[in-house]
Formats: C-alpha cells, structure tokens, sequence
C-alpha cells in the first residue's frame, strides 16, 4: 500500500461517516478516526502503524478572512500533495526556498513535505511572484491543504 492508496482511503473515511476504521494487512496496521483530536503518527520496528485523522471541513470562515474576490481571481493556490511536516527550508542551516515578493520560475523548488521519514520537494508547476505562505514552518500539513498563493503575472 502506497501513500497515494493511504490518501485515498482517508478521503473515503471521511466522507463515509464511519468514526473509526482499521485495515491490517502483512507489515501495515492503519488505524483512521475520524473527529477534531489530533492522533499522533506511531511507527514500530516490525510493523509500521500509520495513524491518521480525517477532520470535517470548517463550518464557515467569517467574512473578514475571505479575499476579496474580483482582486484575487487571477492568483494560484499550490496545495499539497500529501500529509506531513511543512519545511521552508531544505536544511536548518539552508536558506528558505522562497519568500514573499519573490519571483519564481516553473520547476523552482517551493517547500519540502516530509512524509514517514521522506523529505518531498513540492516544486512549482507555474512561473510567478510569491505573494503569501499560508504555512508556518515546521507545521503539519493535510492532504490539499493551502500552503502558498502565487501570482502568475
């Protein structure tokens, strides 16, 4: 079971309803709650544990927080491909791949999403201005959540 399979058998957890599901398989254990209390990542020698929650969306987000639409319709969200630690940079003592004001090229290097141990680079498919990094360092990230507005202009 990949984490591609892993993703989608949270999505289809939280979409069902169901408050917990556990799959057993030769060498992975996954346990999923669904809910709002954050469930720590367990990981053992002989048999991984992967434990996820899959958390409902946000009821609705105030007025004031929401941009305004006719500025912003023209600006790109990059989203994450998968769950795990958001890292601006590649190494402590690296500098940040980007910041805001920055202008960036297709292929550039954005952040790095380490997942079980794997560093990810989340590499940017557009040419652009960096205009505001929703993630702060170091933080856990889900799956298609928001992390960096670009302005492709």
């Amino acid at each position: 079971m990949d984490l591609k399979d892993i993703q989608n058998l949270i999505k289809f957890v939280a979409k069902s309803g169901a408050t917990e599901v556990k799959l057993e398989m030769e060498d992975v254990k996954i346990t999923i709650k669904t809910g709002s209390d954050p469930v720590p990542v367990e990981h053992t020698t002989l048999l991984p544990q992967v434990q996820a929650v899959a958390a409902p969306a946000p009821a609705a987000v105030p007025a004031a927080k929401e941009p305004a639409k006719e500025e912003e319709d023209h600006l790109i969200t990059i989203k994450s491909p998968i769950i795990g630690t958001f890292y601006r940079k590649g190494a402590p003592d690296k500098p940040a791949f980007i910041e805001v004001g920055k202008t960036i090229n297709e292929g550039d290097v954005l952040c790095v999403i380490e997942a079980m141990k794997l560093f990810n680079e989340i590499e940017s498919e557009i040419s652009g201005t960096i205009v505001k990094i929703l993630v702060d360092d170091a933080s856990p990230v889900e799956f298609d959540q928001p992390l960096i507005v670009i302005d492709p202009s």
